[in-house]
């Protein structure tokens, strides 16, 4: 039996983002996005309501700041706690899962969306996931950039402007681009 395109992106499989599933879905989301990012007046519980209702999980007392990006929502996973200053973008092709008390700096990018590395493969439109997970206690600075299938143990830290182009060990503390242990 042939899987969907939307299976084989939630499967992080080569997947084509044009058909009229995925395209639905992304609808959904840029209009939800609208209602979130409308909500900057809002306060915490009632844009919380919010993230409940499009993302996969929320933790209690999970905090995002509008302006806000994502590309589905529903493949994002928020610990208890967590904080996310203004205008993070989030793709979720594939699942983000972002633990417990985890702070996130304004400007912060985290992408799981992937391209093929092979010039004819890529022209093809194709396009793969690989997801992220970011620890427990995680503080990640400002405008840093965390790449596909980057996973960051508990209690690291990430440099302001870093490009996390690796996993990185709990308690490290990493800086730079590409980011390395200081």
């Amino acid at each position: 039996m042939s899987r969907t395109e939307k299976e084989k992106m939630l499967a992080g499989e080569l997947y084509r983002a044009d058909s009229p599933e995925i395209q639905a879905d992304q609808a959904a989301s840029m209009a939800w996005l609208a209602r979130y990012n409308a909500a900057i007046d809002h306060g915490n519980e009632a844009r919380h309501v919010l993230l409940r209702e499009r993302f996969g999980s929320v933790g209690a007392g999970a905090v995002i700041r509008p302006p806000f990006h994502c590309d589905y929502g529903y493949n994002i996973h928020l610990g208890a706690g967590v904080f996310l200053n203004f205008d993070c973008v989030i793709l979720d092709v594939v699942e983000v899962a972002i633990g417990d008390g985890t702070q996130i700096g304004p400007a912060v990018q985290i992408y799981t969306a992937d391209h093929p590395r092979d010039p004819q493969l890529r022209s093809t439109g194709l396009e793969s996931g690989k997801p992220v997970r970011i620890g427990r206690n995680v503080w990640i600075g400002g405008g840093a950039i965390i790449l596909p299938g980057v996973s960051i143990g508990d209690d690291a830290l990430i440099g302001a402007g870093s490009v996390v182009t690796r996993d990185v060990p709990a308690a490290a503390t990493v800086a730079g681009n590409p980011a390395r242990i200081r």
